[in-house]
């Protein structure tokens, strides 16, 4: 008997960082009970950074692309997770039962704009990324226990 998977969407401002590292650690760590996408509000390009530091945590994410909801299709989500502030208050009306849920994390890109790339950029992008992988390891529990 096949279960269905949970149906999970990660939505952030631009789809460049957060939002896909949470569907590349979704996909990586939980593909066997959830089906991962990830949105933006608006597209903003793939963050090198990002998919630097999944490289290093060995979760490829070189092929996702930066994309809005309406590009995704006629999915009927489950969840969609907010993974920035931003986004959680300008979160677009899904239809059917998706439930909203927001897990903030802090913007790698904003939090390292005065760093000149190197090892100290590097170590906020790391630690986003290990803080994102961390609430994915609690997935799809601490989601069913929204009402």
């Amino acid at each position: 008997m096949q279960t269905l998977k949970l149906k999970i969407l990660f939505l952030c401002t631009g789809n460049s960082c957060r939002s896909q590292m949470a569907e590349g650690w979704a996909r990586h760590l939980r593909g066997g009970v959830i089906e991962a996408y990830s949105a933006g509000i608006e597209k903003h390009g793939m963050n090198p950074n990002a998919i630097k530091v999944m490289a290093e945590a060995g979760v490829d994410i070189s092929k996702h692309f930066s994309k809005t909801p309406d590009e995704i299709g006629a999915v009927h989500f489950d969840y969609v997770v907010t993974v920035c502030g931003h986004a959680n208050e300008n979160c677009p009306v899904f239809l059917g039962k998706a439930k909203v849920a927001h897990v903030g994390f802090e913007d790698p890109p904003k939090l390292t704009k005065h760093l000149p790339d190197g090892e100290e950029k590097l170590a906020v992008y790391r630690r986003v990324r290990d803080e994102i992988r961390k609430f994915v390891e609690t997935l799809p529990e601490a989601l069913c226990a929204i009402q």
